[in-house]
């Protein structure tokens, strides 16, 4: 007695709903991930200069030079200096108010002027740019507290105090074209 085969059917998988389940997938992806933006770095820029009008005279006392050379060493007028040092350096240039004759007449006559190479490592121009910045941070910082009471970042964005505290250390950096190299 042999027993006939019956015909059997066939393993398929629906189909259908598989465009449906890629699509939420898809959309799921799309709401979850973020994308990473680079800021870069953030400066307030001076507004473009009158052409006709010839830049203001810079007594020679007042100009802070800062050389970054091709091999990452910082020059602060002439003289090899650490990054560590420079915040220091800058504080004492700025904070002079006419004290030392080699250093600026007031924080607002201060200016910090940066030169590159154009082989400068991008980390050590970085490194150096933050330092000048803490150090204006800090003596904004020093100030608030002296007549304030609070930090500098304390002080509301559109307040009188913030704006004499900014009034009196003037973040002046001027950054140069960097040298062919």
């Amino acid at each position: 007695m042999l027993k006939k085969k019956g015909k059997r059917e066939s393993g398929e998988i629906d189909g259908s709903s598989l465009a449906d389940i890629a699509f939420l997938l898809l959309i799921f992806f799309l709401v979850v991930t973020t994308i990473d933006v680079d800021t870069g770095i953030g400066l307030v820029l001076p507004p473009i200069p009158d052409e006709t009008t010839p830049p203001p005279p810079v007594r020679e006392r007042n100009l802070l030079n800062i050389l970054v050379n091709a091999q990452g060493m910082v020059l602060m007028d002439e003289e090899p200096t650490s990054i560590n040092a420079v915040r220091e350096k800058i504080k004492t240039f700025v904070d002079n108010n006419g004290e030392d004759p080699e250093l600026s007449v007031s924080p607002d006559d201060a200016i910090v002027s940066i030169k590159t190479d154009r082989r400068t490592p991008y980390n050590v121009y970085i490194d150096m740019l933050d330092e000048v910045m803490a150090a204006y941070d800090e003596l904004r910082n020093e100030a608030s507290m002296e007549r304030f009471g609070v930090p500098f970042s304390a002080l509301e964005r559109q307040s009188v105090e913030r704006e004499e505290i900014t009034e009196m250390y003037p973040k002046k950096i001027s950054i140069a074209e960097p040298d062919e190299g």
